[in-house]
């Protein structure tokens, strides 16, 4: 079967249609734009491509999903966020940062040869998030600064430095973005794009906490796109696409909850 090329203006074709080799490549083409992203995740398709390609659109079988209902939580993380989170040394928001967020996850990683989160991605789904229909969860790092480090850092003229914030008060508290993920939300169905971490588990926090909020919300899943080893001993599991899809068309219709709140207050047992 031939690829079929999507030129601006041009629907998507079915998913149905997708090839078997490279299996799930439904098309490709070179629209970017807010319109093309949201016309694709409602029909169960995304951008997946690397810099000096054109943009490729997926839609896999199985998919990748998690239930909110089946999401598992280690005994240690469970643990390391209560801690954290008592202590104060952690802060969990939300679309307080989502430029930072996507910025940080496209940084270069060891296990991988670049990152398909190019400029033009990039600056689609800050269009999406302009939107109220992408979102992010940050974890920042909560530090008590004392005098000499607030002077310290005036002296190197990094006071303002990218990821982090301080309060009014220039003694005080002071934040550090050090985990986070996002992702794009039709109806009752959020999509994860992608995650990072600077500190041991943050991530898995940041995802638990985004669990229980979708949980309260009555998400029908989170789409995590491939089949990996650390999504599965987290309770994510492949189904088939056309179930994929069926759940899709009901609960993207779904009224979408209100986003607008920024703190996440997590309840673990």
């Amino acid at each position: 079967m031939k690829l079929a090329w999507v030129a601006p203006g041009q629907a998507l074709p079915s998913p149905q249609h997708a090839l078997t080799d490279p299996p799930g490549l439904v098309a490709a083409g070179m629209d970017l734009s807010p319109a093309r992203l949201l016309e694709a995740y409602g029909q169960g398709i995304f951008p997946w491509y690397s810099e000096g390609q054109p943009v490729l659109w997926w839609s896999p079988d199985p998919r990748m999903v998690l239930f909110p209902e089946e999401f598992r939580v280690s005994r240690s993380l469970k643990q390391s966020l209560r801690r954290a989170l008592q202590r104060g040394q952690w802060e969990i928001t939300l679309d307080q940062a989502f430029e930072s967020v996507m910025r940080a996850c496209a940084e270069p990683r060891p296990d991988q040869d670049g990152t398909w989160i190019t400029e033009d991605i990039l600056q689609a789904y800050v269009g999406l998030h302009d939107q109220g229909l992408a979102h992010s969860v940050e974890v920042w790092a909560i530090t008590q600064d004392t005098q000499d480090t607030i002077d310290a850092r005036i002296i190197r003229g990094t006071s303002d430095a990218a990821g982090a914030e301080d309060t009014e008060d220039p003694v005080g508290p002071s934040r550090t973005l050090i985990a986070g993920l996002y992702g794009v939300s039709l109806g009752r169905v959020f999509f994860g794009e992608s995650m990072f971490t600077r500190v041991r588990d943050a991530s898995k926090a940041a995802l638990t906490v985004l669990v229980q909020q979708l949980r309260e919300w009555q998400f029908a899943f989170i789409d995590c796109q491939q089949q990996t080893a650390h999504l599965a001993s987290m309770g994510a599991r492949p189904i088939a696409r056309d179930r994929f899809l069926h759940i899709l068309s009901q609960a993207s219709r779904l009224p979408a909850p209100d986003w607008s709140l920024t703190h996440l207050n997590p309840s673990l047992p």
